[in-house]
């Protein structure tokens, strides 16, 4: 796909690899709608980026409004090309400590608000002649089950076997699926995990930004559906005396 002139999507793209994807995306052409809750944070990112980086205000978890912004931007005229469904969320603790309100909220954002949003881009995108590219960003959780992350897990788990479904659904349609499973990157996604401090060993959301360029970027008839990403060495650097 050449990125020039193409429409985007990416949810999430407040902070963190979402904009990090929208800046990626907008240096090499695209025009991109970013998705987040926080009005303030996605004007700062449009300040930044510039008139290409078009801001949209929703929660992802209330099908109702993504339905009505869908209905309301997209036409016959004017398809999303891309799809990223960036926008996810970790509450990590024991099973028996863990609230149902936690547990829901993953559920809500991790996999209910990628559904609604899929189903709606999915026939717009049957519809162009050019092949178009939906990627999910779950995590390496998704492959691998932990101690205090069972929700967490349970959620990526589910994007995995979502993005492999649709993969297979979908690619005699000209439509790409993509999983990406990234391990530790340094964003604020850390900020609420006492045990856990970003550092300068943690990948860095720009390099998994160009690792989606180069996915995207792919011949038409050549799919990457699923993407293991990891930082060599994860350990903290070692502080010296």
């Amino acid at each position: 796909m050449n990125l020039n002139n193409k429409i985007a999507i990416v949810t999430g793209a407040s902070s963190g690899i979402g904009a990090e994807f929208s800046k990626m995306l907008i240096e090499n052409g695209t025009t991109v709608y970013g998705l987040a809750r926080s009005t303030d944070k996605l004007t700062r990112i449009h300040e930044e980026l510039g008139k290409l980086f078009i801001p949209v205000t929703l929660d992802i978890t209330k099908a109702s409004a993504v339905e009505k912004w869908v209905d309301e931007t997209f036409d016959d005229d004017h398809q999303p090309d891309i799809l990223v469904n960036n926008a996810g969320l970790g509450y990590f603790a024991d099973v028996d400590d863990l609230s149902i309100e936690k547990w829901q909220t993953m559920m809500d954002v991790n996999l209910n608000g990628v559904f609604y949003i899929t189903r709606l881009i999915v026939p717009m995108m049957k519809e162009k002649e050019s092949v178009c590219h939906i990627v999910n960003i779950a995590s390496v959780a998704g492959l691998m089950g932990n101690p205090q992350i069972s929700g967490y897990n349970a959620t990526k788990f589910g994007l995995r076997g979502f993005s492999e479904a649709l993969f297979k659904e979908l690619r005699f349609d000209g439509i790409k699926v993509s999983c990406f499973f990234p391990g530790s990157i340094a964003t604020n996604f850390f900020n609420s995990i006492e045990s856990v401090e970003t550092h300068p060993n943690m990948m860095q959301a720009s390099d998994v930004a160009n690792t989606l360029k180069f996915v995207l970027e792919t011949p038409d008839n050549f799919l990457i559906n699923e993407m293991t990403m990891r930082p060599l060495n994860p350990k903290p650097p070692t502080k010296e005396a």
